[in-house]
């Protein structure tokens, strides 16, 4: 069972196998009130956590991670993560908005990706953790054989005509050769491949946070964003965004709803 836990800027899950659940990211630090609030809202407790994974370690992944351990679950490591714990201490650490708490690494759990089949099994979990370079060298994903792949901020699908050649290409390369069902992105919506290949947001099978995603290309529009940098902004296809802004510029005072209204009959 896969539950996504809704709390901040930063997509996380909940893996659960038949002998424990993995917490996969986190948020920033100063979210953690924020994390259990949504815990409880989606009727999960902090303590049923068992591990917790970190795709990579930068600020917005696993910044309340040893708060959460704090409470009971314990940080699982890869391998090739082993360098970068701390790497976004010194981040945390400067901004006095909150207090951060660093990962203590002798309550970490360290595991080798050769035998994270047999470490995911300990809790039911039927995958494997792969080592995913492309957006960090220490990015990491976890592949499930029922089809669920997560990824972290490995660079969306919609966005690899961008990345033609490069470490992002690469990566995505192996993991589609797995056939992955569904992918779980770091900052994008979930996308089934099997229904929409490159996971677009379109018509009337977009997000439930739609209206927001416009609201925000419409304001890097008024700021002369190009329109490139806007989907890579916003996380959005570069088509929708097209269409978006195409839409407001010749529709003066066009809604929200008028926007999309309009770029449905357009998809007919």
């Amino acid at each position: 069972m896969i539950k996504e836990i809704k709390y901040g800027t930063t997509n996380t899950y909940l893996i659960k196998g038949s002998n424990g659940t993995i917490l996969f990211d986190t948020g920033w630090a100063g979210t953690l009130a924020a994390f259990c609030h949504a815990m409880g809202d989606a009727g999960e407790k902090v303590q049923d956590i068992k591990y917790i994974m970190i795709s990579h370690y930068h600020p917005d992944h696993m910044g309340i991670a040893q708060e959460i351990a704090d409470m009971g679950p314990v940080i699982c490591v890869a391998d090739i993560q082993k360098d970068f714990i701390h790497s976004s201490d010194r981040i945390l650490a400067r901004d006095k908005r909150f207090e951060f708490t660093p990962i203590r690494d002798e309550g970490v759990r360290f595991f080798t990706l050769e035998e994270s089949r047999v470490f995911l099994k300990e809790l039911g979990i039927d995958g494997c953790v792969y080592h995913t370079p492309g957006h960090s060298d220490d990015s990491i994903s976890i592949m499930l054989d029922s089809g669920e792949l997560f990824v972290g901020d490995l660079n969306p699908l919609y966005e690899l005509e961008l990345h033609r050649g490069s470490a992002i290409e690469k990566t995505w390369n192996m993991l589609l050769s797995m056939q992955p069902r569904k992918v779980f992105y770091g900052h994008a919506p979930a996308a089934d491949l099997k229904v929409n290949p490159l996971g677009r947001f379109l018509g009337r099978s977009a997000p439930d946070d739609i209206y927001a995603l416009v609201k925000k290309i419409i304001k890097y529009v008024n700021k002369g964003v190009p329109k490139d940098e806007i989907a890579l902004k916003t996380g959005a296809d570069p088509v929708f965004v097209e269409d978006v802004t195409r839409m407001y510029v010749t529709h003066p005072g066009v809604s929200v709803q008028g926007i999309l209204d309009r770029i449905e009959i357009k998809g007919k």
